[in-house]
């Protein structure tokens, strides 16, 4: 009995003191993905990207908003999510620790309010990644004014958009068809 005690220690620990004592993590581990609300846009390029589909989206027409959620039960911690967001607003901490007592306690939820369409005033796009899209079209203008021009269409419904389409194109066939009619 003397010779087991004098070998368990001689040979040390050989398990690790985990709930009671921080667990060693690598240095790139993926863990539990943490959105900011605050940098996301919803643009949905994450929960296409998401091959587990823990990430999901939900349109409220009636109450103009879109609903953000992450459910972490399903998440399979890839990283797919912080890859394809434009603005940074997932990121893979190194929390691995997902215990709780109520499965309904691993989704995350964010609320976005839906911008209304400057032609017919119908909800179409999250407001902050209309506001994002504007901001982008914006900085290729070359005039004040058409980046001003540009801002508007943005924030336009694809509905109304269609029919500012097929207007620019009667008003270009018309110019075109008095064009050739003065040659």
């Amino acid at each position: 009995m003397f010779k087991l005690i004098k070998e368990i220690f001689r040979s040390g620990e050989a398990t690790v003191k985990y709930p009671f004592a921080p667990l060693a993590m690598e240095k790139d581990l993926r863990g539990k993905p943490e959105h900011t609300g605050e940098q996301c846009i919803a643009c949905a390029a994450c929960t296409i990207a998401c091959p587990a589909n823990a990430i999901a989206m939900a349109t409220d027409v009636e109450a103009a908003t879109r609903t953000w959620s992450i459910d972490y039960g399903r998440c399979v911690f890839c990283g797919r999510c912080e890859e394809v967001c434009p603005t940074d607003a997932i990121r893979l901490t190194e929390e691995l620790e997902l215990a709780v007592a109520n499965r309904a306690d691993l989704v995350m939820k964010a609320v976005f309010r839906l911008a209304r369409c400057e032609v017919c005033d119908t909800p179409f796009a999250v407001a902050k990644e209309v506001a994002y899209v504007q901001d982008i079209v914006a900085l290729g203008a070359p005039t004040a004014d058409e980046a001003a021009q540009r801002r508007r269409l943005a924030a336009t419904c694809p509905s109304c958009k269609r029919i500012h389409d097929v207007t620019q194109i009667a008003a270009f066939g018309v110019a075109r068809r008095i064009e050739e009619t003065r040659r």
